[in-house]
Order: C-alpha cells, then sequence, then structure tokens
C-alpha cells in the first residue's frame, strides 16, 4: 500500500486499517475503489494519466489482468508455450467502456493493439481522452462506436480485418431491477450487512450492468454473430458470470460448430470466475496463422 500511494498520493486519504489489521480501502466507496485503481495502473502498468467519469463502472484491476493473462497463454498454446507479443496481436474489447482497461493493460503488458467497441458515446469519450494523455497508447488503441444495441460484431469488424482474440465482459442482468439487487448485495457484503442502500447505478451504467434477456441472451448473440465472422478471428471469448451458466453457453456454441471450445477457470483471491473461449479455424488454418502473424521472422545473414 506504501508503494502504491507513493505512486498515487491521493490514494493516502481512502486508506484505513481493515479488521484484520491490514491497510486497505473501503471498497463500497466508489472514490476510492477509483484512487486504489488509479494507483494500481500507475505503479504496475506505467499510466500517465486514468479517469472515468462519474458513476461508470470501475472495474478490478486484479481480475481484469487475470483474464488478460489466461488469454495470453490460449495464444501460447499454438505459437510452442510462447506469448505472441507486439503490437502486431490485435484484440477487438467488446464493450470496452469508459475506463479503457483490457486495451491498457494487453498493452502495457504484451505490447498488443487494441480495437475497443462500444455503445455508450459517453465512454467512447472518456477512453479516448485516456489514450490522448497517455503517449504510449497513441496508435495502439482505436475505438468504434456500435451504433446499433443488438449487434456485437457486425458495424465492428471491417472486411479482411483480422482479431487474435476477442475479449468480452458482458452485462450480467436481465433488468433495471436485477441490477439494483445486485448492487445492493454487493453493497451488503461489502459494508457486512449494513442497511445503506445502493444507487441503481452502483459500480456502473445501465448499459454496463443489464440488457434484455441479460447475459445468457447476450452471449447467444454473440455466439451467433461469430459464424459471420468465423475466418476474422482466432479466438472468440467471453466472461460468464456464474457456473450454472456455463452449460447453456457451451449448448448455444455447440449448434454453430465451432472447432474447439474451452471453459477456462480462474481466480483471483476469494472471487471465483471463468471465461468460455471458442474457434472456428481447423487445425491447418491455426497454423496458417500462427506462421503468418506470430512468428518472428529471424533474417538471414
Amino acid at each position: 500500500m506504501e508503494a502504491l500511494i507513493l505512486s498515487h498520493p491521493p490514494l493516502k486519504a481512502c486508506v484505513k486499517m481493515n479488521d484484520y489489521g491490514n491497510e486497505s480501502i473501503d471498497f463500497s466507496d466508489p472514490y476510492a475503489v477509483k484512487m486504489l485503481n488509479t494507483a494500481l495502473l500507475k505503479h504496475f502498468y506505467s499510466v500517465d494519466f486514468w479517469d472515468i467519469p462519474k458513476e461508470y463502472l470501475c472495474p478490478p484491476i486484479p481480475g481484469r489482468a487475470d483474464y488478460l493473462l489466461y488469454a495470453a497463454d490460449l495464444l501460447a498454446e499454438k505459437n510452442y508455450g510462447k506469448i505472441p507479443m507486439g503490437n502486431k496481436i490485435k484484440c477487438l474489447d467488446i464493450g470496452t467502456g469508459a475506463n479503457l482497461i483490457y486495451p491498457i493493460i494487453g498493452h502495457q503488458e504484451y505490447g498488443w493493439s487494441f480495437v475497443g467497441s462500444e455503445v455508450d458515446e459517453v465512454s467512447i469519450q472518456s477512453a479516448e481522452n485516456i489514450i490522448s494523455q497517455n503517449p504510449s497508447f497513441k496508435g495502439n488503441m482505436e475505438l468504434r462506436l456500435q451504433k446499433y444495441n443488438q449487434n456485437i460484431f457486425r458495424g465492428i469488424l471491417r472486411k479482411e480485418e483480422r482479431f487474435d482474440v476477442v475479449l468480452c465482459n458482458p452485462p450480467f442482468h436481465a433488468s433495471a431491477a436485477e441490477a439494483q439487487a445486485g448492487s445492493q448485495r454487493k453493497v451488503s457484503n461489502l459494508t457486512k450487512g449494513k442497511k445503506i442502500e445502493a444507487p441503481l447505478n452502483f459500480g456502473g451504467q445501465s448499459h454496463e450492468l443489464w440488457c434484455q434477456g441479460g447475459e445468457e441472451f447476450f452471449l447467444k448473440n454473440m455466439v451467433m454473430e461469430s459464424r459471420d465472422f468465423s475466418k476474422s478471428v482466432f479466438w472468440f471469448s467471453s466472461l460468464i458470470s456464474k457456473d450454472s451458466r456455463v452449460k447453456n453457453a457451451i449448448a448455444a456454441l455447440k449448434k454453430f460448430r465451432p472447432t474447439q471450445i474451452k471453459v477456462i477457470p480462474m481466480g483471483t483471491g476469494n472471487k471465483v470466475s471463468r471465461f468460455v473461449a471458442w474457434t472456428f479455424l481447423t487445425p491447418e488454418e491455426q497454423k496458417e496463422w500462427q506462421k503468418s502473424r506470430w512468428e518472428v521472422k529471424v533474417p538471414k545473414k
């Protein structure tokens, strides 16, 4: 914590001793979480500037870093155990948000380039601001507005464009009421049952928290559209909020006959999560992709 405060001094005012005698923050306080995230990004990822609009989603950095780490391992499995590095590796972040977390960590950790899609113009403006104030991001991150909320890849992916991996953190809830209940549970857990009313958009705007039909409907749409771009992406992937939803996600995927499906478990602290990944490329196409995009060319003497 001392090192994080040195990286971002405003964090100091948010730090206090927890019940275990350790320095921590109040994770039910959005400002404190924002200060912690800013410090983490500055300290571990050398980010010069990071900020988000009030009441927009402020994601947990370790969980996002985990997703990227396992995604990198997926690519490494098809590259003789070596993670492909550099901005030739292109990633698509579905719903990049005002926070731009996946592109930031992915670029700073692996040098990858990113396209981030968004349905919300305020989020686009916030993410553009982050890019403009971090010189190393320029030319390595591009933002695209999704004009049709029902679409995921259509209107974003361009003809002849290729992406090595797609990342997605879908809206988990099916309605505003469900999102409100989830926010209330989150606050209750963080405050040990104290009756503190959570605002509807605690930890995110409505489009970040819920969509018609919820996460399962979103994933079905994503899987269905992915088939139309089967040769444009090596690995499609998406987080799944609950283990009970994995079975339905796999059933939806199998209808479109991908060549490979993987469910990757993850764990950060007490939180257990997972993501599903799939590809339509045949083994021969995967090998050709690896040779043309990832293989390091050794110059002849």
